[in-house]
């Protein structure tokens, strides 16, 4: 049962929003997942979706779709891409819910970028990725 189930804090898993240029010298935007534990992670499940919770009359709720995906492993102190992200999208809630194993047990955290938080002025460096983002813990 779901009640049985132990869920230990969340440590050394963030989740980023990294922009960098393509070949074409465009700006592309990229949702990463970061492993900076001392142990691999397995079976990582992601969720993504983003949506408003508009509370004005004139402008109704918006909602992406919801994807998933899957990582066998994220290694020690690597990332794995999870998906791009369009800055349309930026204006919404934008959630990520990270499920994955160490060992034996399971954890799980969700991540939300609320509105407007993936701006220019809030991306830092990433280290050691090399990239610039927004990034959430």
């Amino acid at each position: 049962m779901k009640k049985d189930i132990i869920f230990h804090p969340v440590k050394g898993i963030q989740v980023a929003i990294v922009k960098n240029l393509n070949e074409l010298q465009q700006e592309e935007w990229n949702v990463i997942v970061i492993n900076r534990n001392e142990q691999p992670i397995t079976n990582v499940f992601v969720t993504s979706k983003g949506y408003s919770n508009s509370e004005s009359e004139t402008n109704s709720d918006q909602k992406t779709s919801t994807l998933r995906h899957f990582f066998p492993e994220i290694a020690p102190s690597e990332h794995a891409v999870v998906e791009p992200i369009m800055p349309d999208v930026f204006h919404l809630n934008n959630e990520f819910w990270v499920s994955y194993f160490i060992g034996n047990q399971i954890y799980d955290k969700k991540f939300i970028f609320v509105p407007d938080s993936i701006i220019d002025a809030n991306l830092t460096n990433i280290e050691p990725l090399g990239l610039q983002g927004v990034l959430h813990e």
